[in-house]
């Protein structure tokens, strides 16, 4: 995030906690001192109200990034995410994009499938932390409403993150693992589960092939 409100002086960050507490999980840490308050915005608890102004800012030139503390709490602003963010491009004829982020952590309840059947989204689910920093920065540059979803569990997980720009595709999977015997897919956190599985299959004689749905 802090390299993409670098690169573009449009795009900034609001949500619960985000500023004086540094992120509910501290993905925002540093964010307040290096870019000042009106970048990085600390709102009420209502999500309806901070989204609605977040949709407004983006039909209106800005690049905002908003972030659920939780995405069970996103159920909240369903009204802006579903009815005006997703169906702006189209309800104007194409006169008006709606450029925006919407990212936090799931929590108790999945909602990649509920927001991936929902026409004018994008739906991003990360596993690790390289694929996070590339698709993220693909979203925020996205001129599409983009739904990207983290695990509050996976917050401490490390990766190699190279330090040189990358940008990696949405709309794209990606093969974690290459087999010819049986192929496993899935997502988000599950992904350690399939590629354990996959090692575990190994043992047996049997290559599975794993493939990380991400998008």
């Amino acid at each position: 995030m802090s390299e993409e409100m670098r690169r573009d002086e449009r795009v900034f960050l609001m949500g619960e906690e985000v500023a004086e507490y540094n992120g509910a999980y501290k993905v925002s840490q540093g964010m307040l001192d290096e870019f000042g308050p009106k970048r990085i915005i600390d709102t009420p608890i209502a999500e309806l109200g901070f989204t609605a102004i977040a949709v407004g800012a983006a039909q209106n030139g800005l690049r905002p990034i908003v972030e659920f503390m939780t995405w069970n709490f996103a159920v909240l602003a369903s009204d802006q995410i579903l009815n005006t963010a997703s169906k702006m491009l189209a309800m104007s004829g194409g006169q008006v994009g709606c450029p925006i982020v919407f990212r936090g952590a799931q929590h108790s309840t999945a909602f990649e499938s509920f927001y991936a059947n929902i026409p004018g989204i994008k739906v991003i689910s990360v596993s690790n932390p390289y694929d996070a920093k590339g698709l993220l920065k693909a979203a925020i540059r996205d001129d599409d409403p983009v739904v990207f979803m983290e695990s509050e569990v996976m917050y401490g997980e490390k990766g190699e993150v190279p330090e040189e720009e990358y940008i990696l595709p949405i709309g794209k999977c990606f093969i974690k693992r290459t087999g010819k015997d049986v192929t496993i897919v899935s997502f988000n956190k599950m992904m350690k589960v399939a590629l354990g599985a996959a090692e575990e299959l190994a043992k047996e004689g049997i290559e599975a092939e794993v493939i990380d749905v991400a998008t």
